[in-house]
């Protein structure tokens, strides 16, 4: 909040530049051009040459749009001169605070990834179609070992997944939400995982043939809308298929078998 506000009163317009303007590329491109005095500095080739530099794996077309949209932000700018020195001086500092805690939070990812590999349970996740590698490790760090439950129902209500039943004297509702008392972490990457799971993708680069990631549990997904079931709903009914597998190829050590 602090580095928005203070770029609020230099720079304001440069926010709509970049996707976010705590993207890599947007911090460093900040930094080298706090201001618009900065950008209008110096000519639409060199801002360029500048975004291209900070973000090689990008095209020098998007580049040069980037560099435009730049352009384009300072001279829309308010503050065409910042009569506050102290407020680029910190704006400054803490583009480069931030750019060091994303730096230190990538390689605890990577660490966290490097162990994870380690695991048996994370290659067993990894077979099902539609976990990659961080929804496993945040699977695995959710779940813990489990021999903790009883059976996958234990693990269903753990992530809060199960349906809460209202009931009030001789009144039991008909619809019924889920509990959602459990972990929201687990919750959100098992979401993740059958959103991915059940959206299309081509079977392979050089064809057009069209298949969902997981066919099995796209199917599952068709049959519940089929059924009238709303769309949020089938996912959670999905969820629920998807950690009663989990349960199952946990105990069992063994991997996931799509449908051929």
């Amino acid at each position: 909040m602090q580095l928005h506000s203070l770029n609020d009163q230099v720079f304001p317009e440069y926010r709509g530049v970049f996707g976010s303007l705590y993207s890599k590329v947007s911090l460093l491109t900040l930094l080298a051009f706090p201001t618009s005095e900065a950008v209008l500095s110096v000519s639409e080739r060199e801002l360029t040459d500048k975004i291209a530099s900070l973000c090689m794996s990008r095209s020098d077309l998007w580049a040069k749009e980037k560099a435009q949209k730049l352009r384009d932000a300072a001279l829309r700018n308010p503050f065409q001169h910042n009569r506050y020195k102290s407020h680029i001086f910190n704006l400054e500092i803490l583009i480069k605070i931030v750019l060091q805690y994303q730096e230190q939070l990538s390689q605890i990812a990577n660490e966290i990834d490097a162990l994870a590999k380690e695991i048996e349970e994370y290659k067993i996740l990894q077979s099902i179609p539609g976990i990659g590698e961080k929804i496993a490790a945040t699977i695995i760090s959710e779940i813990g070992e489990i021999d903790r439950f009883k059976d996958a129902k234990k693990l269903v209500a753990f992530a809060g997944i199960d349906p809460s039943v209202y009931s009030s004297g001789k009144f039991t509702a008909s619809v019924n939400r889920i509990t959602k008392r459990g972990s929201c972490r687990l919750r959100h990457a098992l979401y993740m995982a059958v959103q991915s799971g059940i959206r299309d993708a081509r079977k392979k680069k050089t064809t057009e043939e069209i298949i969902p990631r997981n066919k099995r549990l796209r199917e599952f997904y068709d049959k519940k809308r089929e059924e009238g079931k709303p769309f949020r709903v089938a996912v959670i009914a999905c969820v629920n298929k998807l950690l009663h597998w989990i349960f199952a190829l946990l105990k069992s050590g063994t991997t996931f078998q799509d449908i051929e």
